[in-house]
């Protein structure tokens, strides 16, 4: 069973969560709600200066949790894949730079081989970035995607495929992320979480609900507590498996950008207190 959430300690928010806001006036946000992680994706810091990054999450007291997203490695074009390992490897420096601990790997995928070529091109993209990032010490954090972006968005569909990826280079840089969103209908999913933890690959916790009906697969995430994904349940199992890491909330919802962001804020600490 999981753990009372009392406060917001644990509490991670990620900037996409907040679309509208700037960086900076969004770290400004969540440091007055009480939050104490940002997640930070990458085109709301476009063109800020690292210095300027690491001075703002200083300023308001947030700890950087996940640079997101690299990955996409898979291509039919040798050159277009060589060009996304060269992206993942300056997204490695950006996070190093900015001093954020972690860069996520949406994997990616390729409509027009076979989900296989896809799985092998992204093991031979970590396989490429795995020494920048341990020089860096920047962790990578691999994340299984619903299988319903197979197309184009991620051949990696399964946490049990993100644990044979992460196990197979039995490095202490590479871990996994877990995104309800993606997992929560699968039946094997606490024996994988069990495996993480075990493996000490659980990286990140990556929490939404699922909204019935979902009028869009990609930007109509819910609030947890309005959708039928078993939060708390899920939470505790990654607590059963060791996982002590924040709580990260990360919503796409063209719904929720739409409103008054102060007041959506309200809804997510709510929302994160009494359904998570």
């Amino acid at each position: 069973m999981a753990f009372e959430i009392k406060n917001l300690d644990k509490l991670c928010i990620h900037t996409i969560t907040t679309k509208p806001l700037g960086f900076e006036q969004a770290c400004e946000k969540y440091a007055a709600l009480g939050a104490k992680g940002i997640s930070i994706w990458r085109d709301s810091v476009a063109g800020l200066d690292p210095g300027t990054v690491r001075s703002c999450l200083q300023k308001n007291d947030l700890s950087p949790v996940s640079y997101v997203r690299g990955g996409f490695f898979p291509s039919l074009d040798p050159k277009l894949r060589a060009e996304a390992i060269e992206d993942n490897v300056l997204m490695l420096q950006e996070a190093a730079e900015m001093e954020i601990p972690m860069l996520v790997l949406v994997c990616g995928a390729e409509p027009a081989q076979a989900l296989q070529t896809s799985r092998n091109q992204i093991k031979q993209g970590i396989e490429s970035i795995l020494p920048r990032a341990r020089d860096l010490q920047v962790k990578l954090a691999i994340e299984p995607l619903h299988p319903m972006y197979a197309d184009t968005r991620s051949a990696i569909t399964s946490l049990k495929q993100a644990n044979d990826l992460a196990e197979y280079f039995q490095d202490d840089c590479l871990g996994v992320a877990v995104d309800v969103y993606h997992l929560w209908f699968d039946e094997d999913l606490e024996q994988q979480i069990r495996r993480c933890g075990k493996n000490k690959k659980l990286f990140a916790f990556h929490l939404c609900d699922w909204k019935v009906p979902t009028m869009d697969m990609l930007n109509d995430r819910g609030l947890m507590g309005e959708g039928c994904i078993p939060l708390k349940q899920i939470r505790g199992w990654l607590e059963e498996a060791g996982f002590q890491g924040f709580h990260e909330v990360e919503i796409f919802s063209h719904s929720y950008w739409k409103e008054d962001q102060d007041v959506f804020l309200d809804k997510v600490v709510h929302a994160y207190l009494e359904h998570s």
